[in-house]
């Protein structure tokens, strides 16, 4: 409240400052936009699991697990949202009785008005996702993804009047299409002529109805994932000229070089494989660390998957990797290597407990105003004697 002076007397004038409140449909957009749903697993939950997408934000608390701890923090903390990596609703529910911490935990969630929203498999097989940031903490360059997706790939061709190409490329190219590797904006272009007769209900850019028309045209010809399908059809029609616009869009085995299961990269030297295995320890604070027979060797390659990545063990070999590094392997999985390259398991919790902080950086960017907080919490629930 501020006070003006006016002769003998004193007005009071109030101002209200109005602050528009971001809302649950932004942040998941700007989450969904580096790490797209379909990205994830047949298996997974990711998105919003609880709340409404219109609702505003107060402040959004990060976390690797949902638990009744950090509900209560959130609330302590006045953030009405919360952002998971392990979706708290992974398995369906018959009923909600409090009989479980899934169960309790959503019914906490919502007495308190507090949302839920996770980033799991989608995050894990995004480009510069959660095996990136596992990367990052080591030190790896030239960090590509060790296991990339296959059968995620369309190619579209459609045929475009000359003076229409470059604006349909355009809008393909917005649309997510064109990216191979690291380039952006691919396409291929043949020009020939295509021939058509309009009916006499059609309305044609070109050519006389009834007649045989023959139009120059380009055959342009991109890649783009198969569940921007939609968004490139969208944009394509958009700014296509013709009334019946002439298109094929093919399925594709090639394998998705930017997106799928864990990294692989390069330490800047070589490492004495026990030295390194020090480090990782250090760094992820891992209490017990286990790995197959380290050989006297020097490590260089490093392929890593965080969770429950043992699977992938095999990917990491064939790949020439010195290391493999995952949260979670069995005993059986080990026996693999106890030549060759060396496997450890470093736990599930200790491996992805930074996802928090890739999900803050996300977030920051785009919300520079938005309160972020990461938990406090510990939510690994094993523990070692």
């Amino acid at each position: 409240m501020q006070h003006k002076y006016c002769g003998h007397k004193i007005v009071y004038v109030c101002s209200t400052i109005f602050l528009k409140l971001t809302k649950i449909k932004e942040i998941a957009n700007a989450l969904e936009m580096f790490a797209p749903l379909p990205l994830q697993e047949s298996y997974d939950n990711a998105g919003l699991q609880v709340g409404l997408h219109e609702a505003e934000v107060k402040g959004a608390l990060l976390c690797l697990d949902v638990t009744e701890e950090v509900i209560d923090e959130a609330v302590t903390s006045e953030c009405n949202l919360i952002i998971s990596h392990h979706p708290l609703l992974f398995r369906p529910l018959k009923r909600i009785t409090g009989a479980n911490y899934v169960e309790r935990c959503i019914l906490k969630a919502i007495s308190n008005n507090i949302a839920i929203y996770s980033a799991h498999t989608n995050l894990d097989n995004a480009a510069g996702g959660v095996n990136f940031k596992i990367a990052e903490k080591l030190g790896l360059k030239n960090v590509k993804i060790l296991s990339p997706k296959e059968n995620s790939l369309l190619k579209i061709a459609v045929y475009v009047p000359l003076s229409h190409a470059e604006s349909v490329r355009s809008a393909l190219f917005a649309a997510g299409c064109g990216t191979i590797g690291d380039y952006d904006s691919c396409s291929y272009n043949i020009v020939g002529e295509g021939t058509f007769r309009a009916g006499e209900n059609c309305s044609p850019f070109c050519g006389t109805i009834g007649e045989l028309h023959t139009e120059k045209e380009v055959r342009i010809e991109t890649i783009l994932p198969a569940y921007l399908k939609n968004r490139a059809l969208k944009a394509l029609l958009a700014v296509h000229p013709y009334e019946e616009p002439a298109y094929d869009i093919y399925p594709l085995c090639n394998v998705w070089p930017t997106a799928g299961t864990g990294v692989i990269g390069e330490l800047s030297e070589p490492v004495d494989a026990k030295e390194f295995l020090l480090a990782v320890k250090d760094i992820f604070g891992v209490e017990r660390l286990m790995h197959t027979n380290l050989q006297s060797k020097k490590i260089t390659r490093v392929a890593l998957c965080g969770g429950a990545g043992a699977s992938f063990a095999r990917d990491a070999a064939v790949a020439g990797a010195d290391i493999y590094i995952t949260g979670e392997g069995h005993y059986h999985d080990m026996f693999s290597y106890t030549e060759g390259m060396i496997m450890a398991v470093i736990g599930h919790y200790e491996s992805e407990q930074y996802t928090s902080e890739l999900i803050s950086e996300i977030l920051t960017r785009k919300f520079p105003d938005l309160k972020v907080k990461i938990t406090e919490k510990r939510t690994n629930p094993i523990y070692y004697l």
